[in-house]
Order: C-alpha cells, then sequence, then structure tokens
C-alpha cells in the first residue's frame, strides 16, 4: 500500500466516533452517523455499513446539502397535500334568494321522488336530495352518501339553499325552483358557505372561516344550515329595499333644503308608506326571522349549530340596523305628511278667503246698484 492510500486510511480511521454501539444479535460494531469525506465525493446511503474506499471522485454534490434538500422537498409536500385535502373535505353550500314567493305544494307535486320527508310537523320548507343512485338501493345513511348526492332545501318566502353542488351545476337546480316561484327579482342574491365532516370530531361541531366542520352531517343539519342560510339571504334583499328609501328621503331633505320646499306627490308618498310597511312584515312574519326551529328546540346538537351560525351571520345586529333605518324612513314619512296636510290647509285658507272677497266684492256691487240706475247682474 502507498503512502497516499494509507494516509487516506488512517484519516478515514481518525473520524470515526470512539465509542460505537454493537448490535446485540451479531456483536458487530455499527455506526450511528454516515461518513463524511471531502466535498469531492459522495457516499451513497447505506446504513450501518461502510462503503469501500475509492480514489476516484464522485461527481455528486455534498451530502448534507442533498439532505437539506430532502427535508424541504417533504415539507413543502407535506404542506400542498394539507391543503389539498382540506379542500376536498369541504362540501360547498349556496344561498340563493331569487324571487319573492314560491309555491312549495306544486314544487313538492313535481318532485315527490325526491322530497325527504320532514321530521318536524312545522317545517315550513320542503328538502329534496338528488343521488345518482336509488336511495332505496342502499341503507346507507347521507353521511356516508354526501359526496354522492346533492341536496336543495327551498322556503316559501324565495330562499333556495343548495349543498354540494359544483358551478356548472347550479342553473340546472335553480330552474327547478323557478317553474313553482313568482315575483322574479331584478337581480338574484347569492351567498356562499361550506361544511366540512370529520367523523373523528370531539365535539360535535367546530366553526371555522367561512365554514363549519360537524361530526356528521345528516338531514337536520342540512335544514338547520338552510334555514340560517335562507334566512339571511333574504334580510340581505330586505335591507337593500330599505337602504333604497333611506336614500330616497335623503335626496328629499337635501332638496327642501336648498329650496325650502319639496315637490312630491301624495300618491308617490303613500307607495313609500306602503313599501316600508310591507318590507318590515315580510322580514317578520313571511321569513320567520325570529322564529326557532323545532329541531334546535329539541336538539342541543342542533341548537348549538343553529345559534353558531346566527351569531356568525350576525342576523340579530343586522335586523337591528334594518329597523333602525325603518324608524328613520317612518319619520320622514310623518314629516311630510304634514307639511302636505299643512300645505292643503294653506290652500283651503286661500281659497276662503278669496270666496270671502268675492262675496264682499259682490255686496258692494249690490249696494252700488241699488244707489243708481244701472242694472243689477
Amino acid at each position: 500500500m502507498g503512502r497516499w492510500r494509507a494516509s487516506l486510511v488512517l484519516s478515514h480511521i481518525a473520524r470515526i466516533p470512539k465509542s460505537i454501539p454493537r448490535n446485540p444479535s451479531t456483536n458487530v460494531s455499527c455506526p450511528l452517523t454516515p461518513l463524511h469525506f471531502s466535498s469531492a465525493s459522495k457516499p451513497t446511503i447505506q446504513l450501518f455499513s461502510f462503503r469501500p474506499f475509492s480514489a476516484v471522485p464522485s461527481p455528486y454534490a455534498d451530502y448534507d446539502n442533498e439532505l437539506d434538500y430532502g427535508i424541504h422537498n417533504f415539507r413543502q409536500n407535506h404542506v400542498l397535500e394539507s391543503k389539498e385535502d382540506e379542500d376536498m373535505g369541504k362540501i360547498p353550500v349556496r344561498a340563493y334568494f331569487l324571487s319573492t314567493s314560491i309555491d312549495l305544494k306544486s314544487m313538492q307535486a313535481e318532485n315527490s321522488g325526491n322530497v325527504v320527508p320532514p321530521s318536524s310537523r312545522s317545517s315550513n320548507c320542503i328538502a329534496l336530495r338528488f343521488c345518482n343512485f336509488p336511495p332505496e338501493a342502499t341503507g346507507i345513511g347521507v353521511e356516508q352518501n354526501v359526496s354522492c348526492c346533492h341536496y336543495m332545501v327551498v322556503f316559501p318566502y324565495g330562499s333556495a339553499v343548495l349543498f354540494n353542488m359544483e358551478d356548472h351545476e347550479v342553473e340546472s337546480y335553480l330552474e327547478i325552483v323557478r317553474r313553482h316561484a313568482s315575483g322574479f327579482l331584478s337581480e338574484m342574491r347569492k351567498d356562499d358557505y361550506a361544511v366540512k365532516v370529520k367523523p373523528l370530531l370531539v365535539e360535535d361541531m367546530q366553526g371555522g372561516p367561512d365554514y363549519i366542520v360537524l361530526k356528521n352531517l345528516d338531514f337536520d343539519s342540512i335544514r338547520i344550515i338552510g334555514s340560517v342560510l335562507g334566512k339571511s339571504i333574504a334580510l340581505d334583499h330586505f335591507v337593500s329595499q330599505v337602504d333604497g328609501m333611506v336614500e330616497e328621503f335623503a335626496n328629499i331633505n337635501r332638496g327642501m333644503e336648498k329650496t325650502g320646499t319639496f315637490t312630491m306627490d301624495r300618491k308617490k308618498l303613500f307607495q313609500l308608506v306602503g313599501k316600508a310597511n310591507s318590507n318590515l312584515a315580510d322580514v317578520i312574519l313571511r321569513v320567520g326571522l325570529f322564529e326557532r326551529s323545532e329541531i334546535a328546540w329539541r336538539d342541543a346538537k342542533y341548537a348549538q349549530i343553529f345559534e353558531y351560525l346566527w351569531e356568525e351571520y350576525e342576523v340579530t345586529q343586522r335586523f337591528g340596523n334594518l329597523d333602525l333605518k325603518l324608524k328613520f324612513v317612518e319619520h320622514n314619512i310623518h314629516f311630510l305628511q304634514e307639511v302636505l296636510q299643512n300645505r292643503r290647509s294653506d290652500l283651503l285658507e286661500w281659497c276662503v278667503i278669496v270666496l270671502l272677497s268675492i262675496e264682499n266684492v259682490i255686496s258692494v256691487y249690490e249696494i252700488v246698484c241699488e244707489s243708481t240706475t244701472v242694472p243689477p247682474i
């Protein structure tokens, strides 16, 4: 052995740890860490074995750099896979407000094979299920078949909430609703949400950003979620209607500030009165904004879902804002009614004054006629 090779062997032995654990089965010393060579050479990854010595430099890069690169790739791939798994676990929920009335009886008669029987007597909606296979063919529950079925909850005041439907599928299902709807809006309102199902969840539900996590998804959960989202999207419509009235009265007030008078017709004022009253009645009576669900009343886990979504969508606060705006509208209506009434009284006053003036003129004329030869009128 030449001196160059002998020095290489000695330098290698010097790098070996002094205490090397032995394999209890073979009683052979095994290194815990791979051997390090110069940056010009790189060993292959072989655990618990020595690489044969070679004087030929390796063309590969340093082993430590490769290890760091592998860890970086693993972390990046793990993050991407976690993100994909999170997105795949979400069930999209879409709420629409498309008309002021939907005939649930005719809709139920047309889609009798897809109607899910209600779980409460006081149900004010119908739930429909559309599956790629006949539901009576299997005994599997909705929580296991949710990826194969589409669900739609429809309310008589004009809302429809769709579950597990992609964008390209929505229009065909909304067309089913439109066939039984009336009083279509000039612009349909829409809201998006999502549900995640985790059977291993310790609690019955958890909240998340723009989604809710449930331990299992059943028909009562679908009805509860649909109820809150349907009322919320309907409330958006009525708030926008009241906002239009507030803006109209604001313009009238600005005009009165500049000119000192206004030119609104009494008919127009009465129309605004009717519109304000009907909006408040629709929100409270037809939408049933403050009617508690019977499903949530009898089961605590559904009540938890209802209360969480009610808070998430700030329904109570938004109704409070609506009520405040309606009071502003009501105050302006009373004010303008008084102005019109005073204007009418002023007109009557002037009419009386004119009539009295005419009577006085006639009386004076008659007196003059009696004292002269001018023929009476």
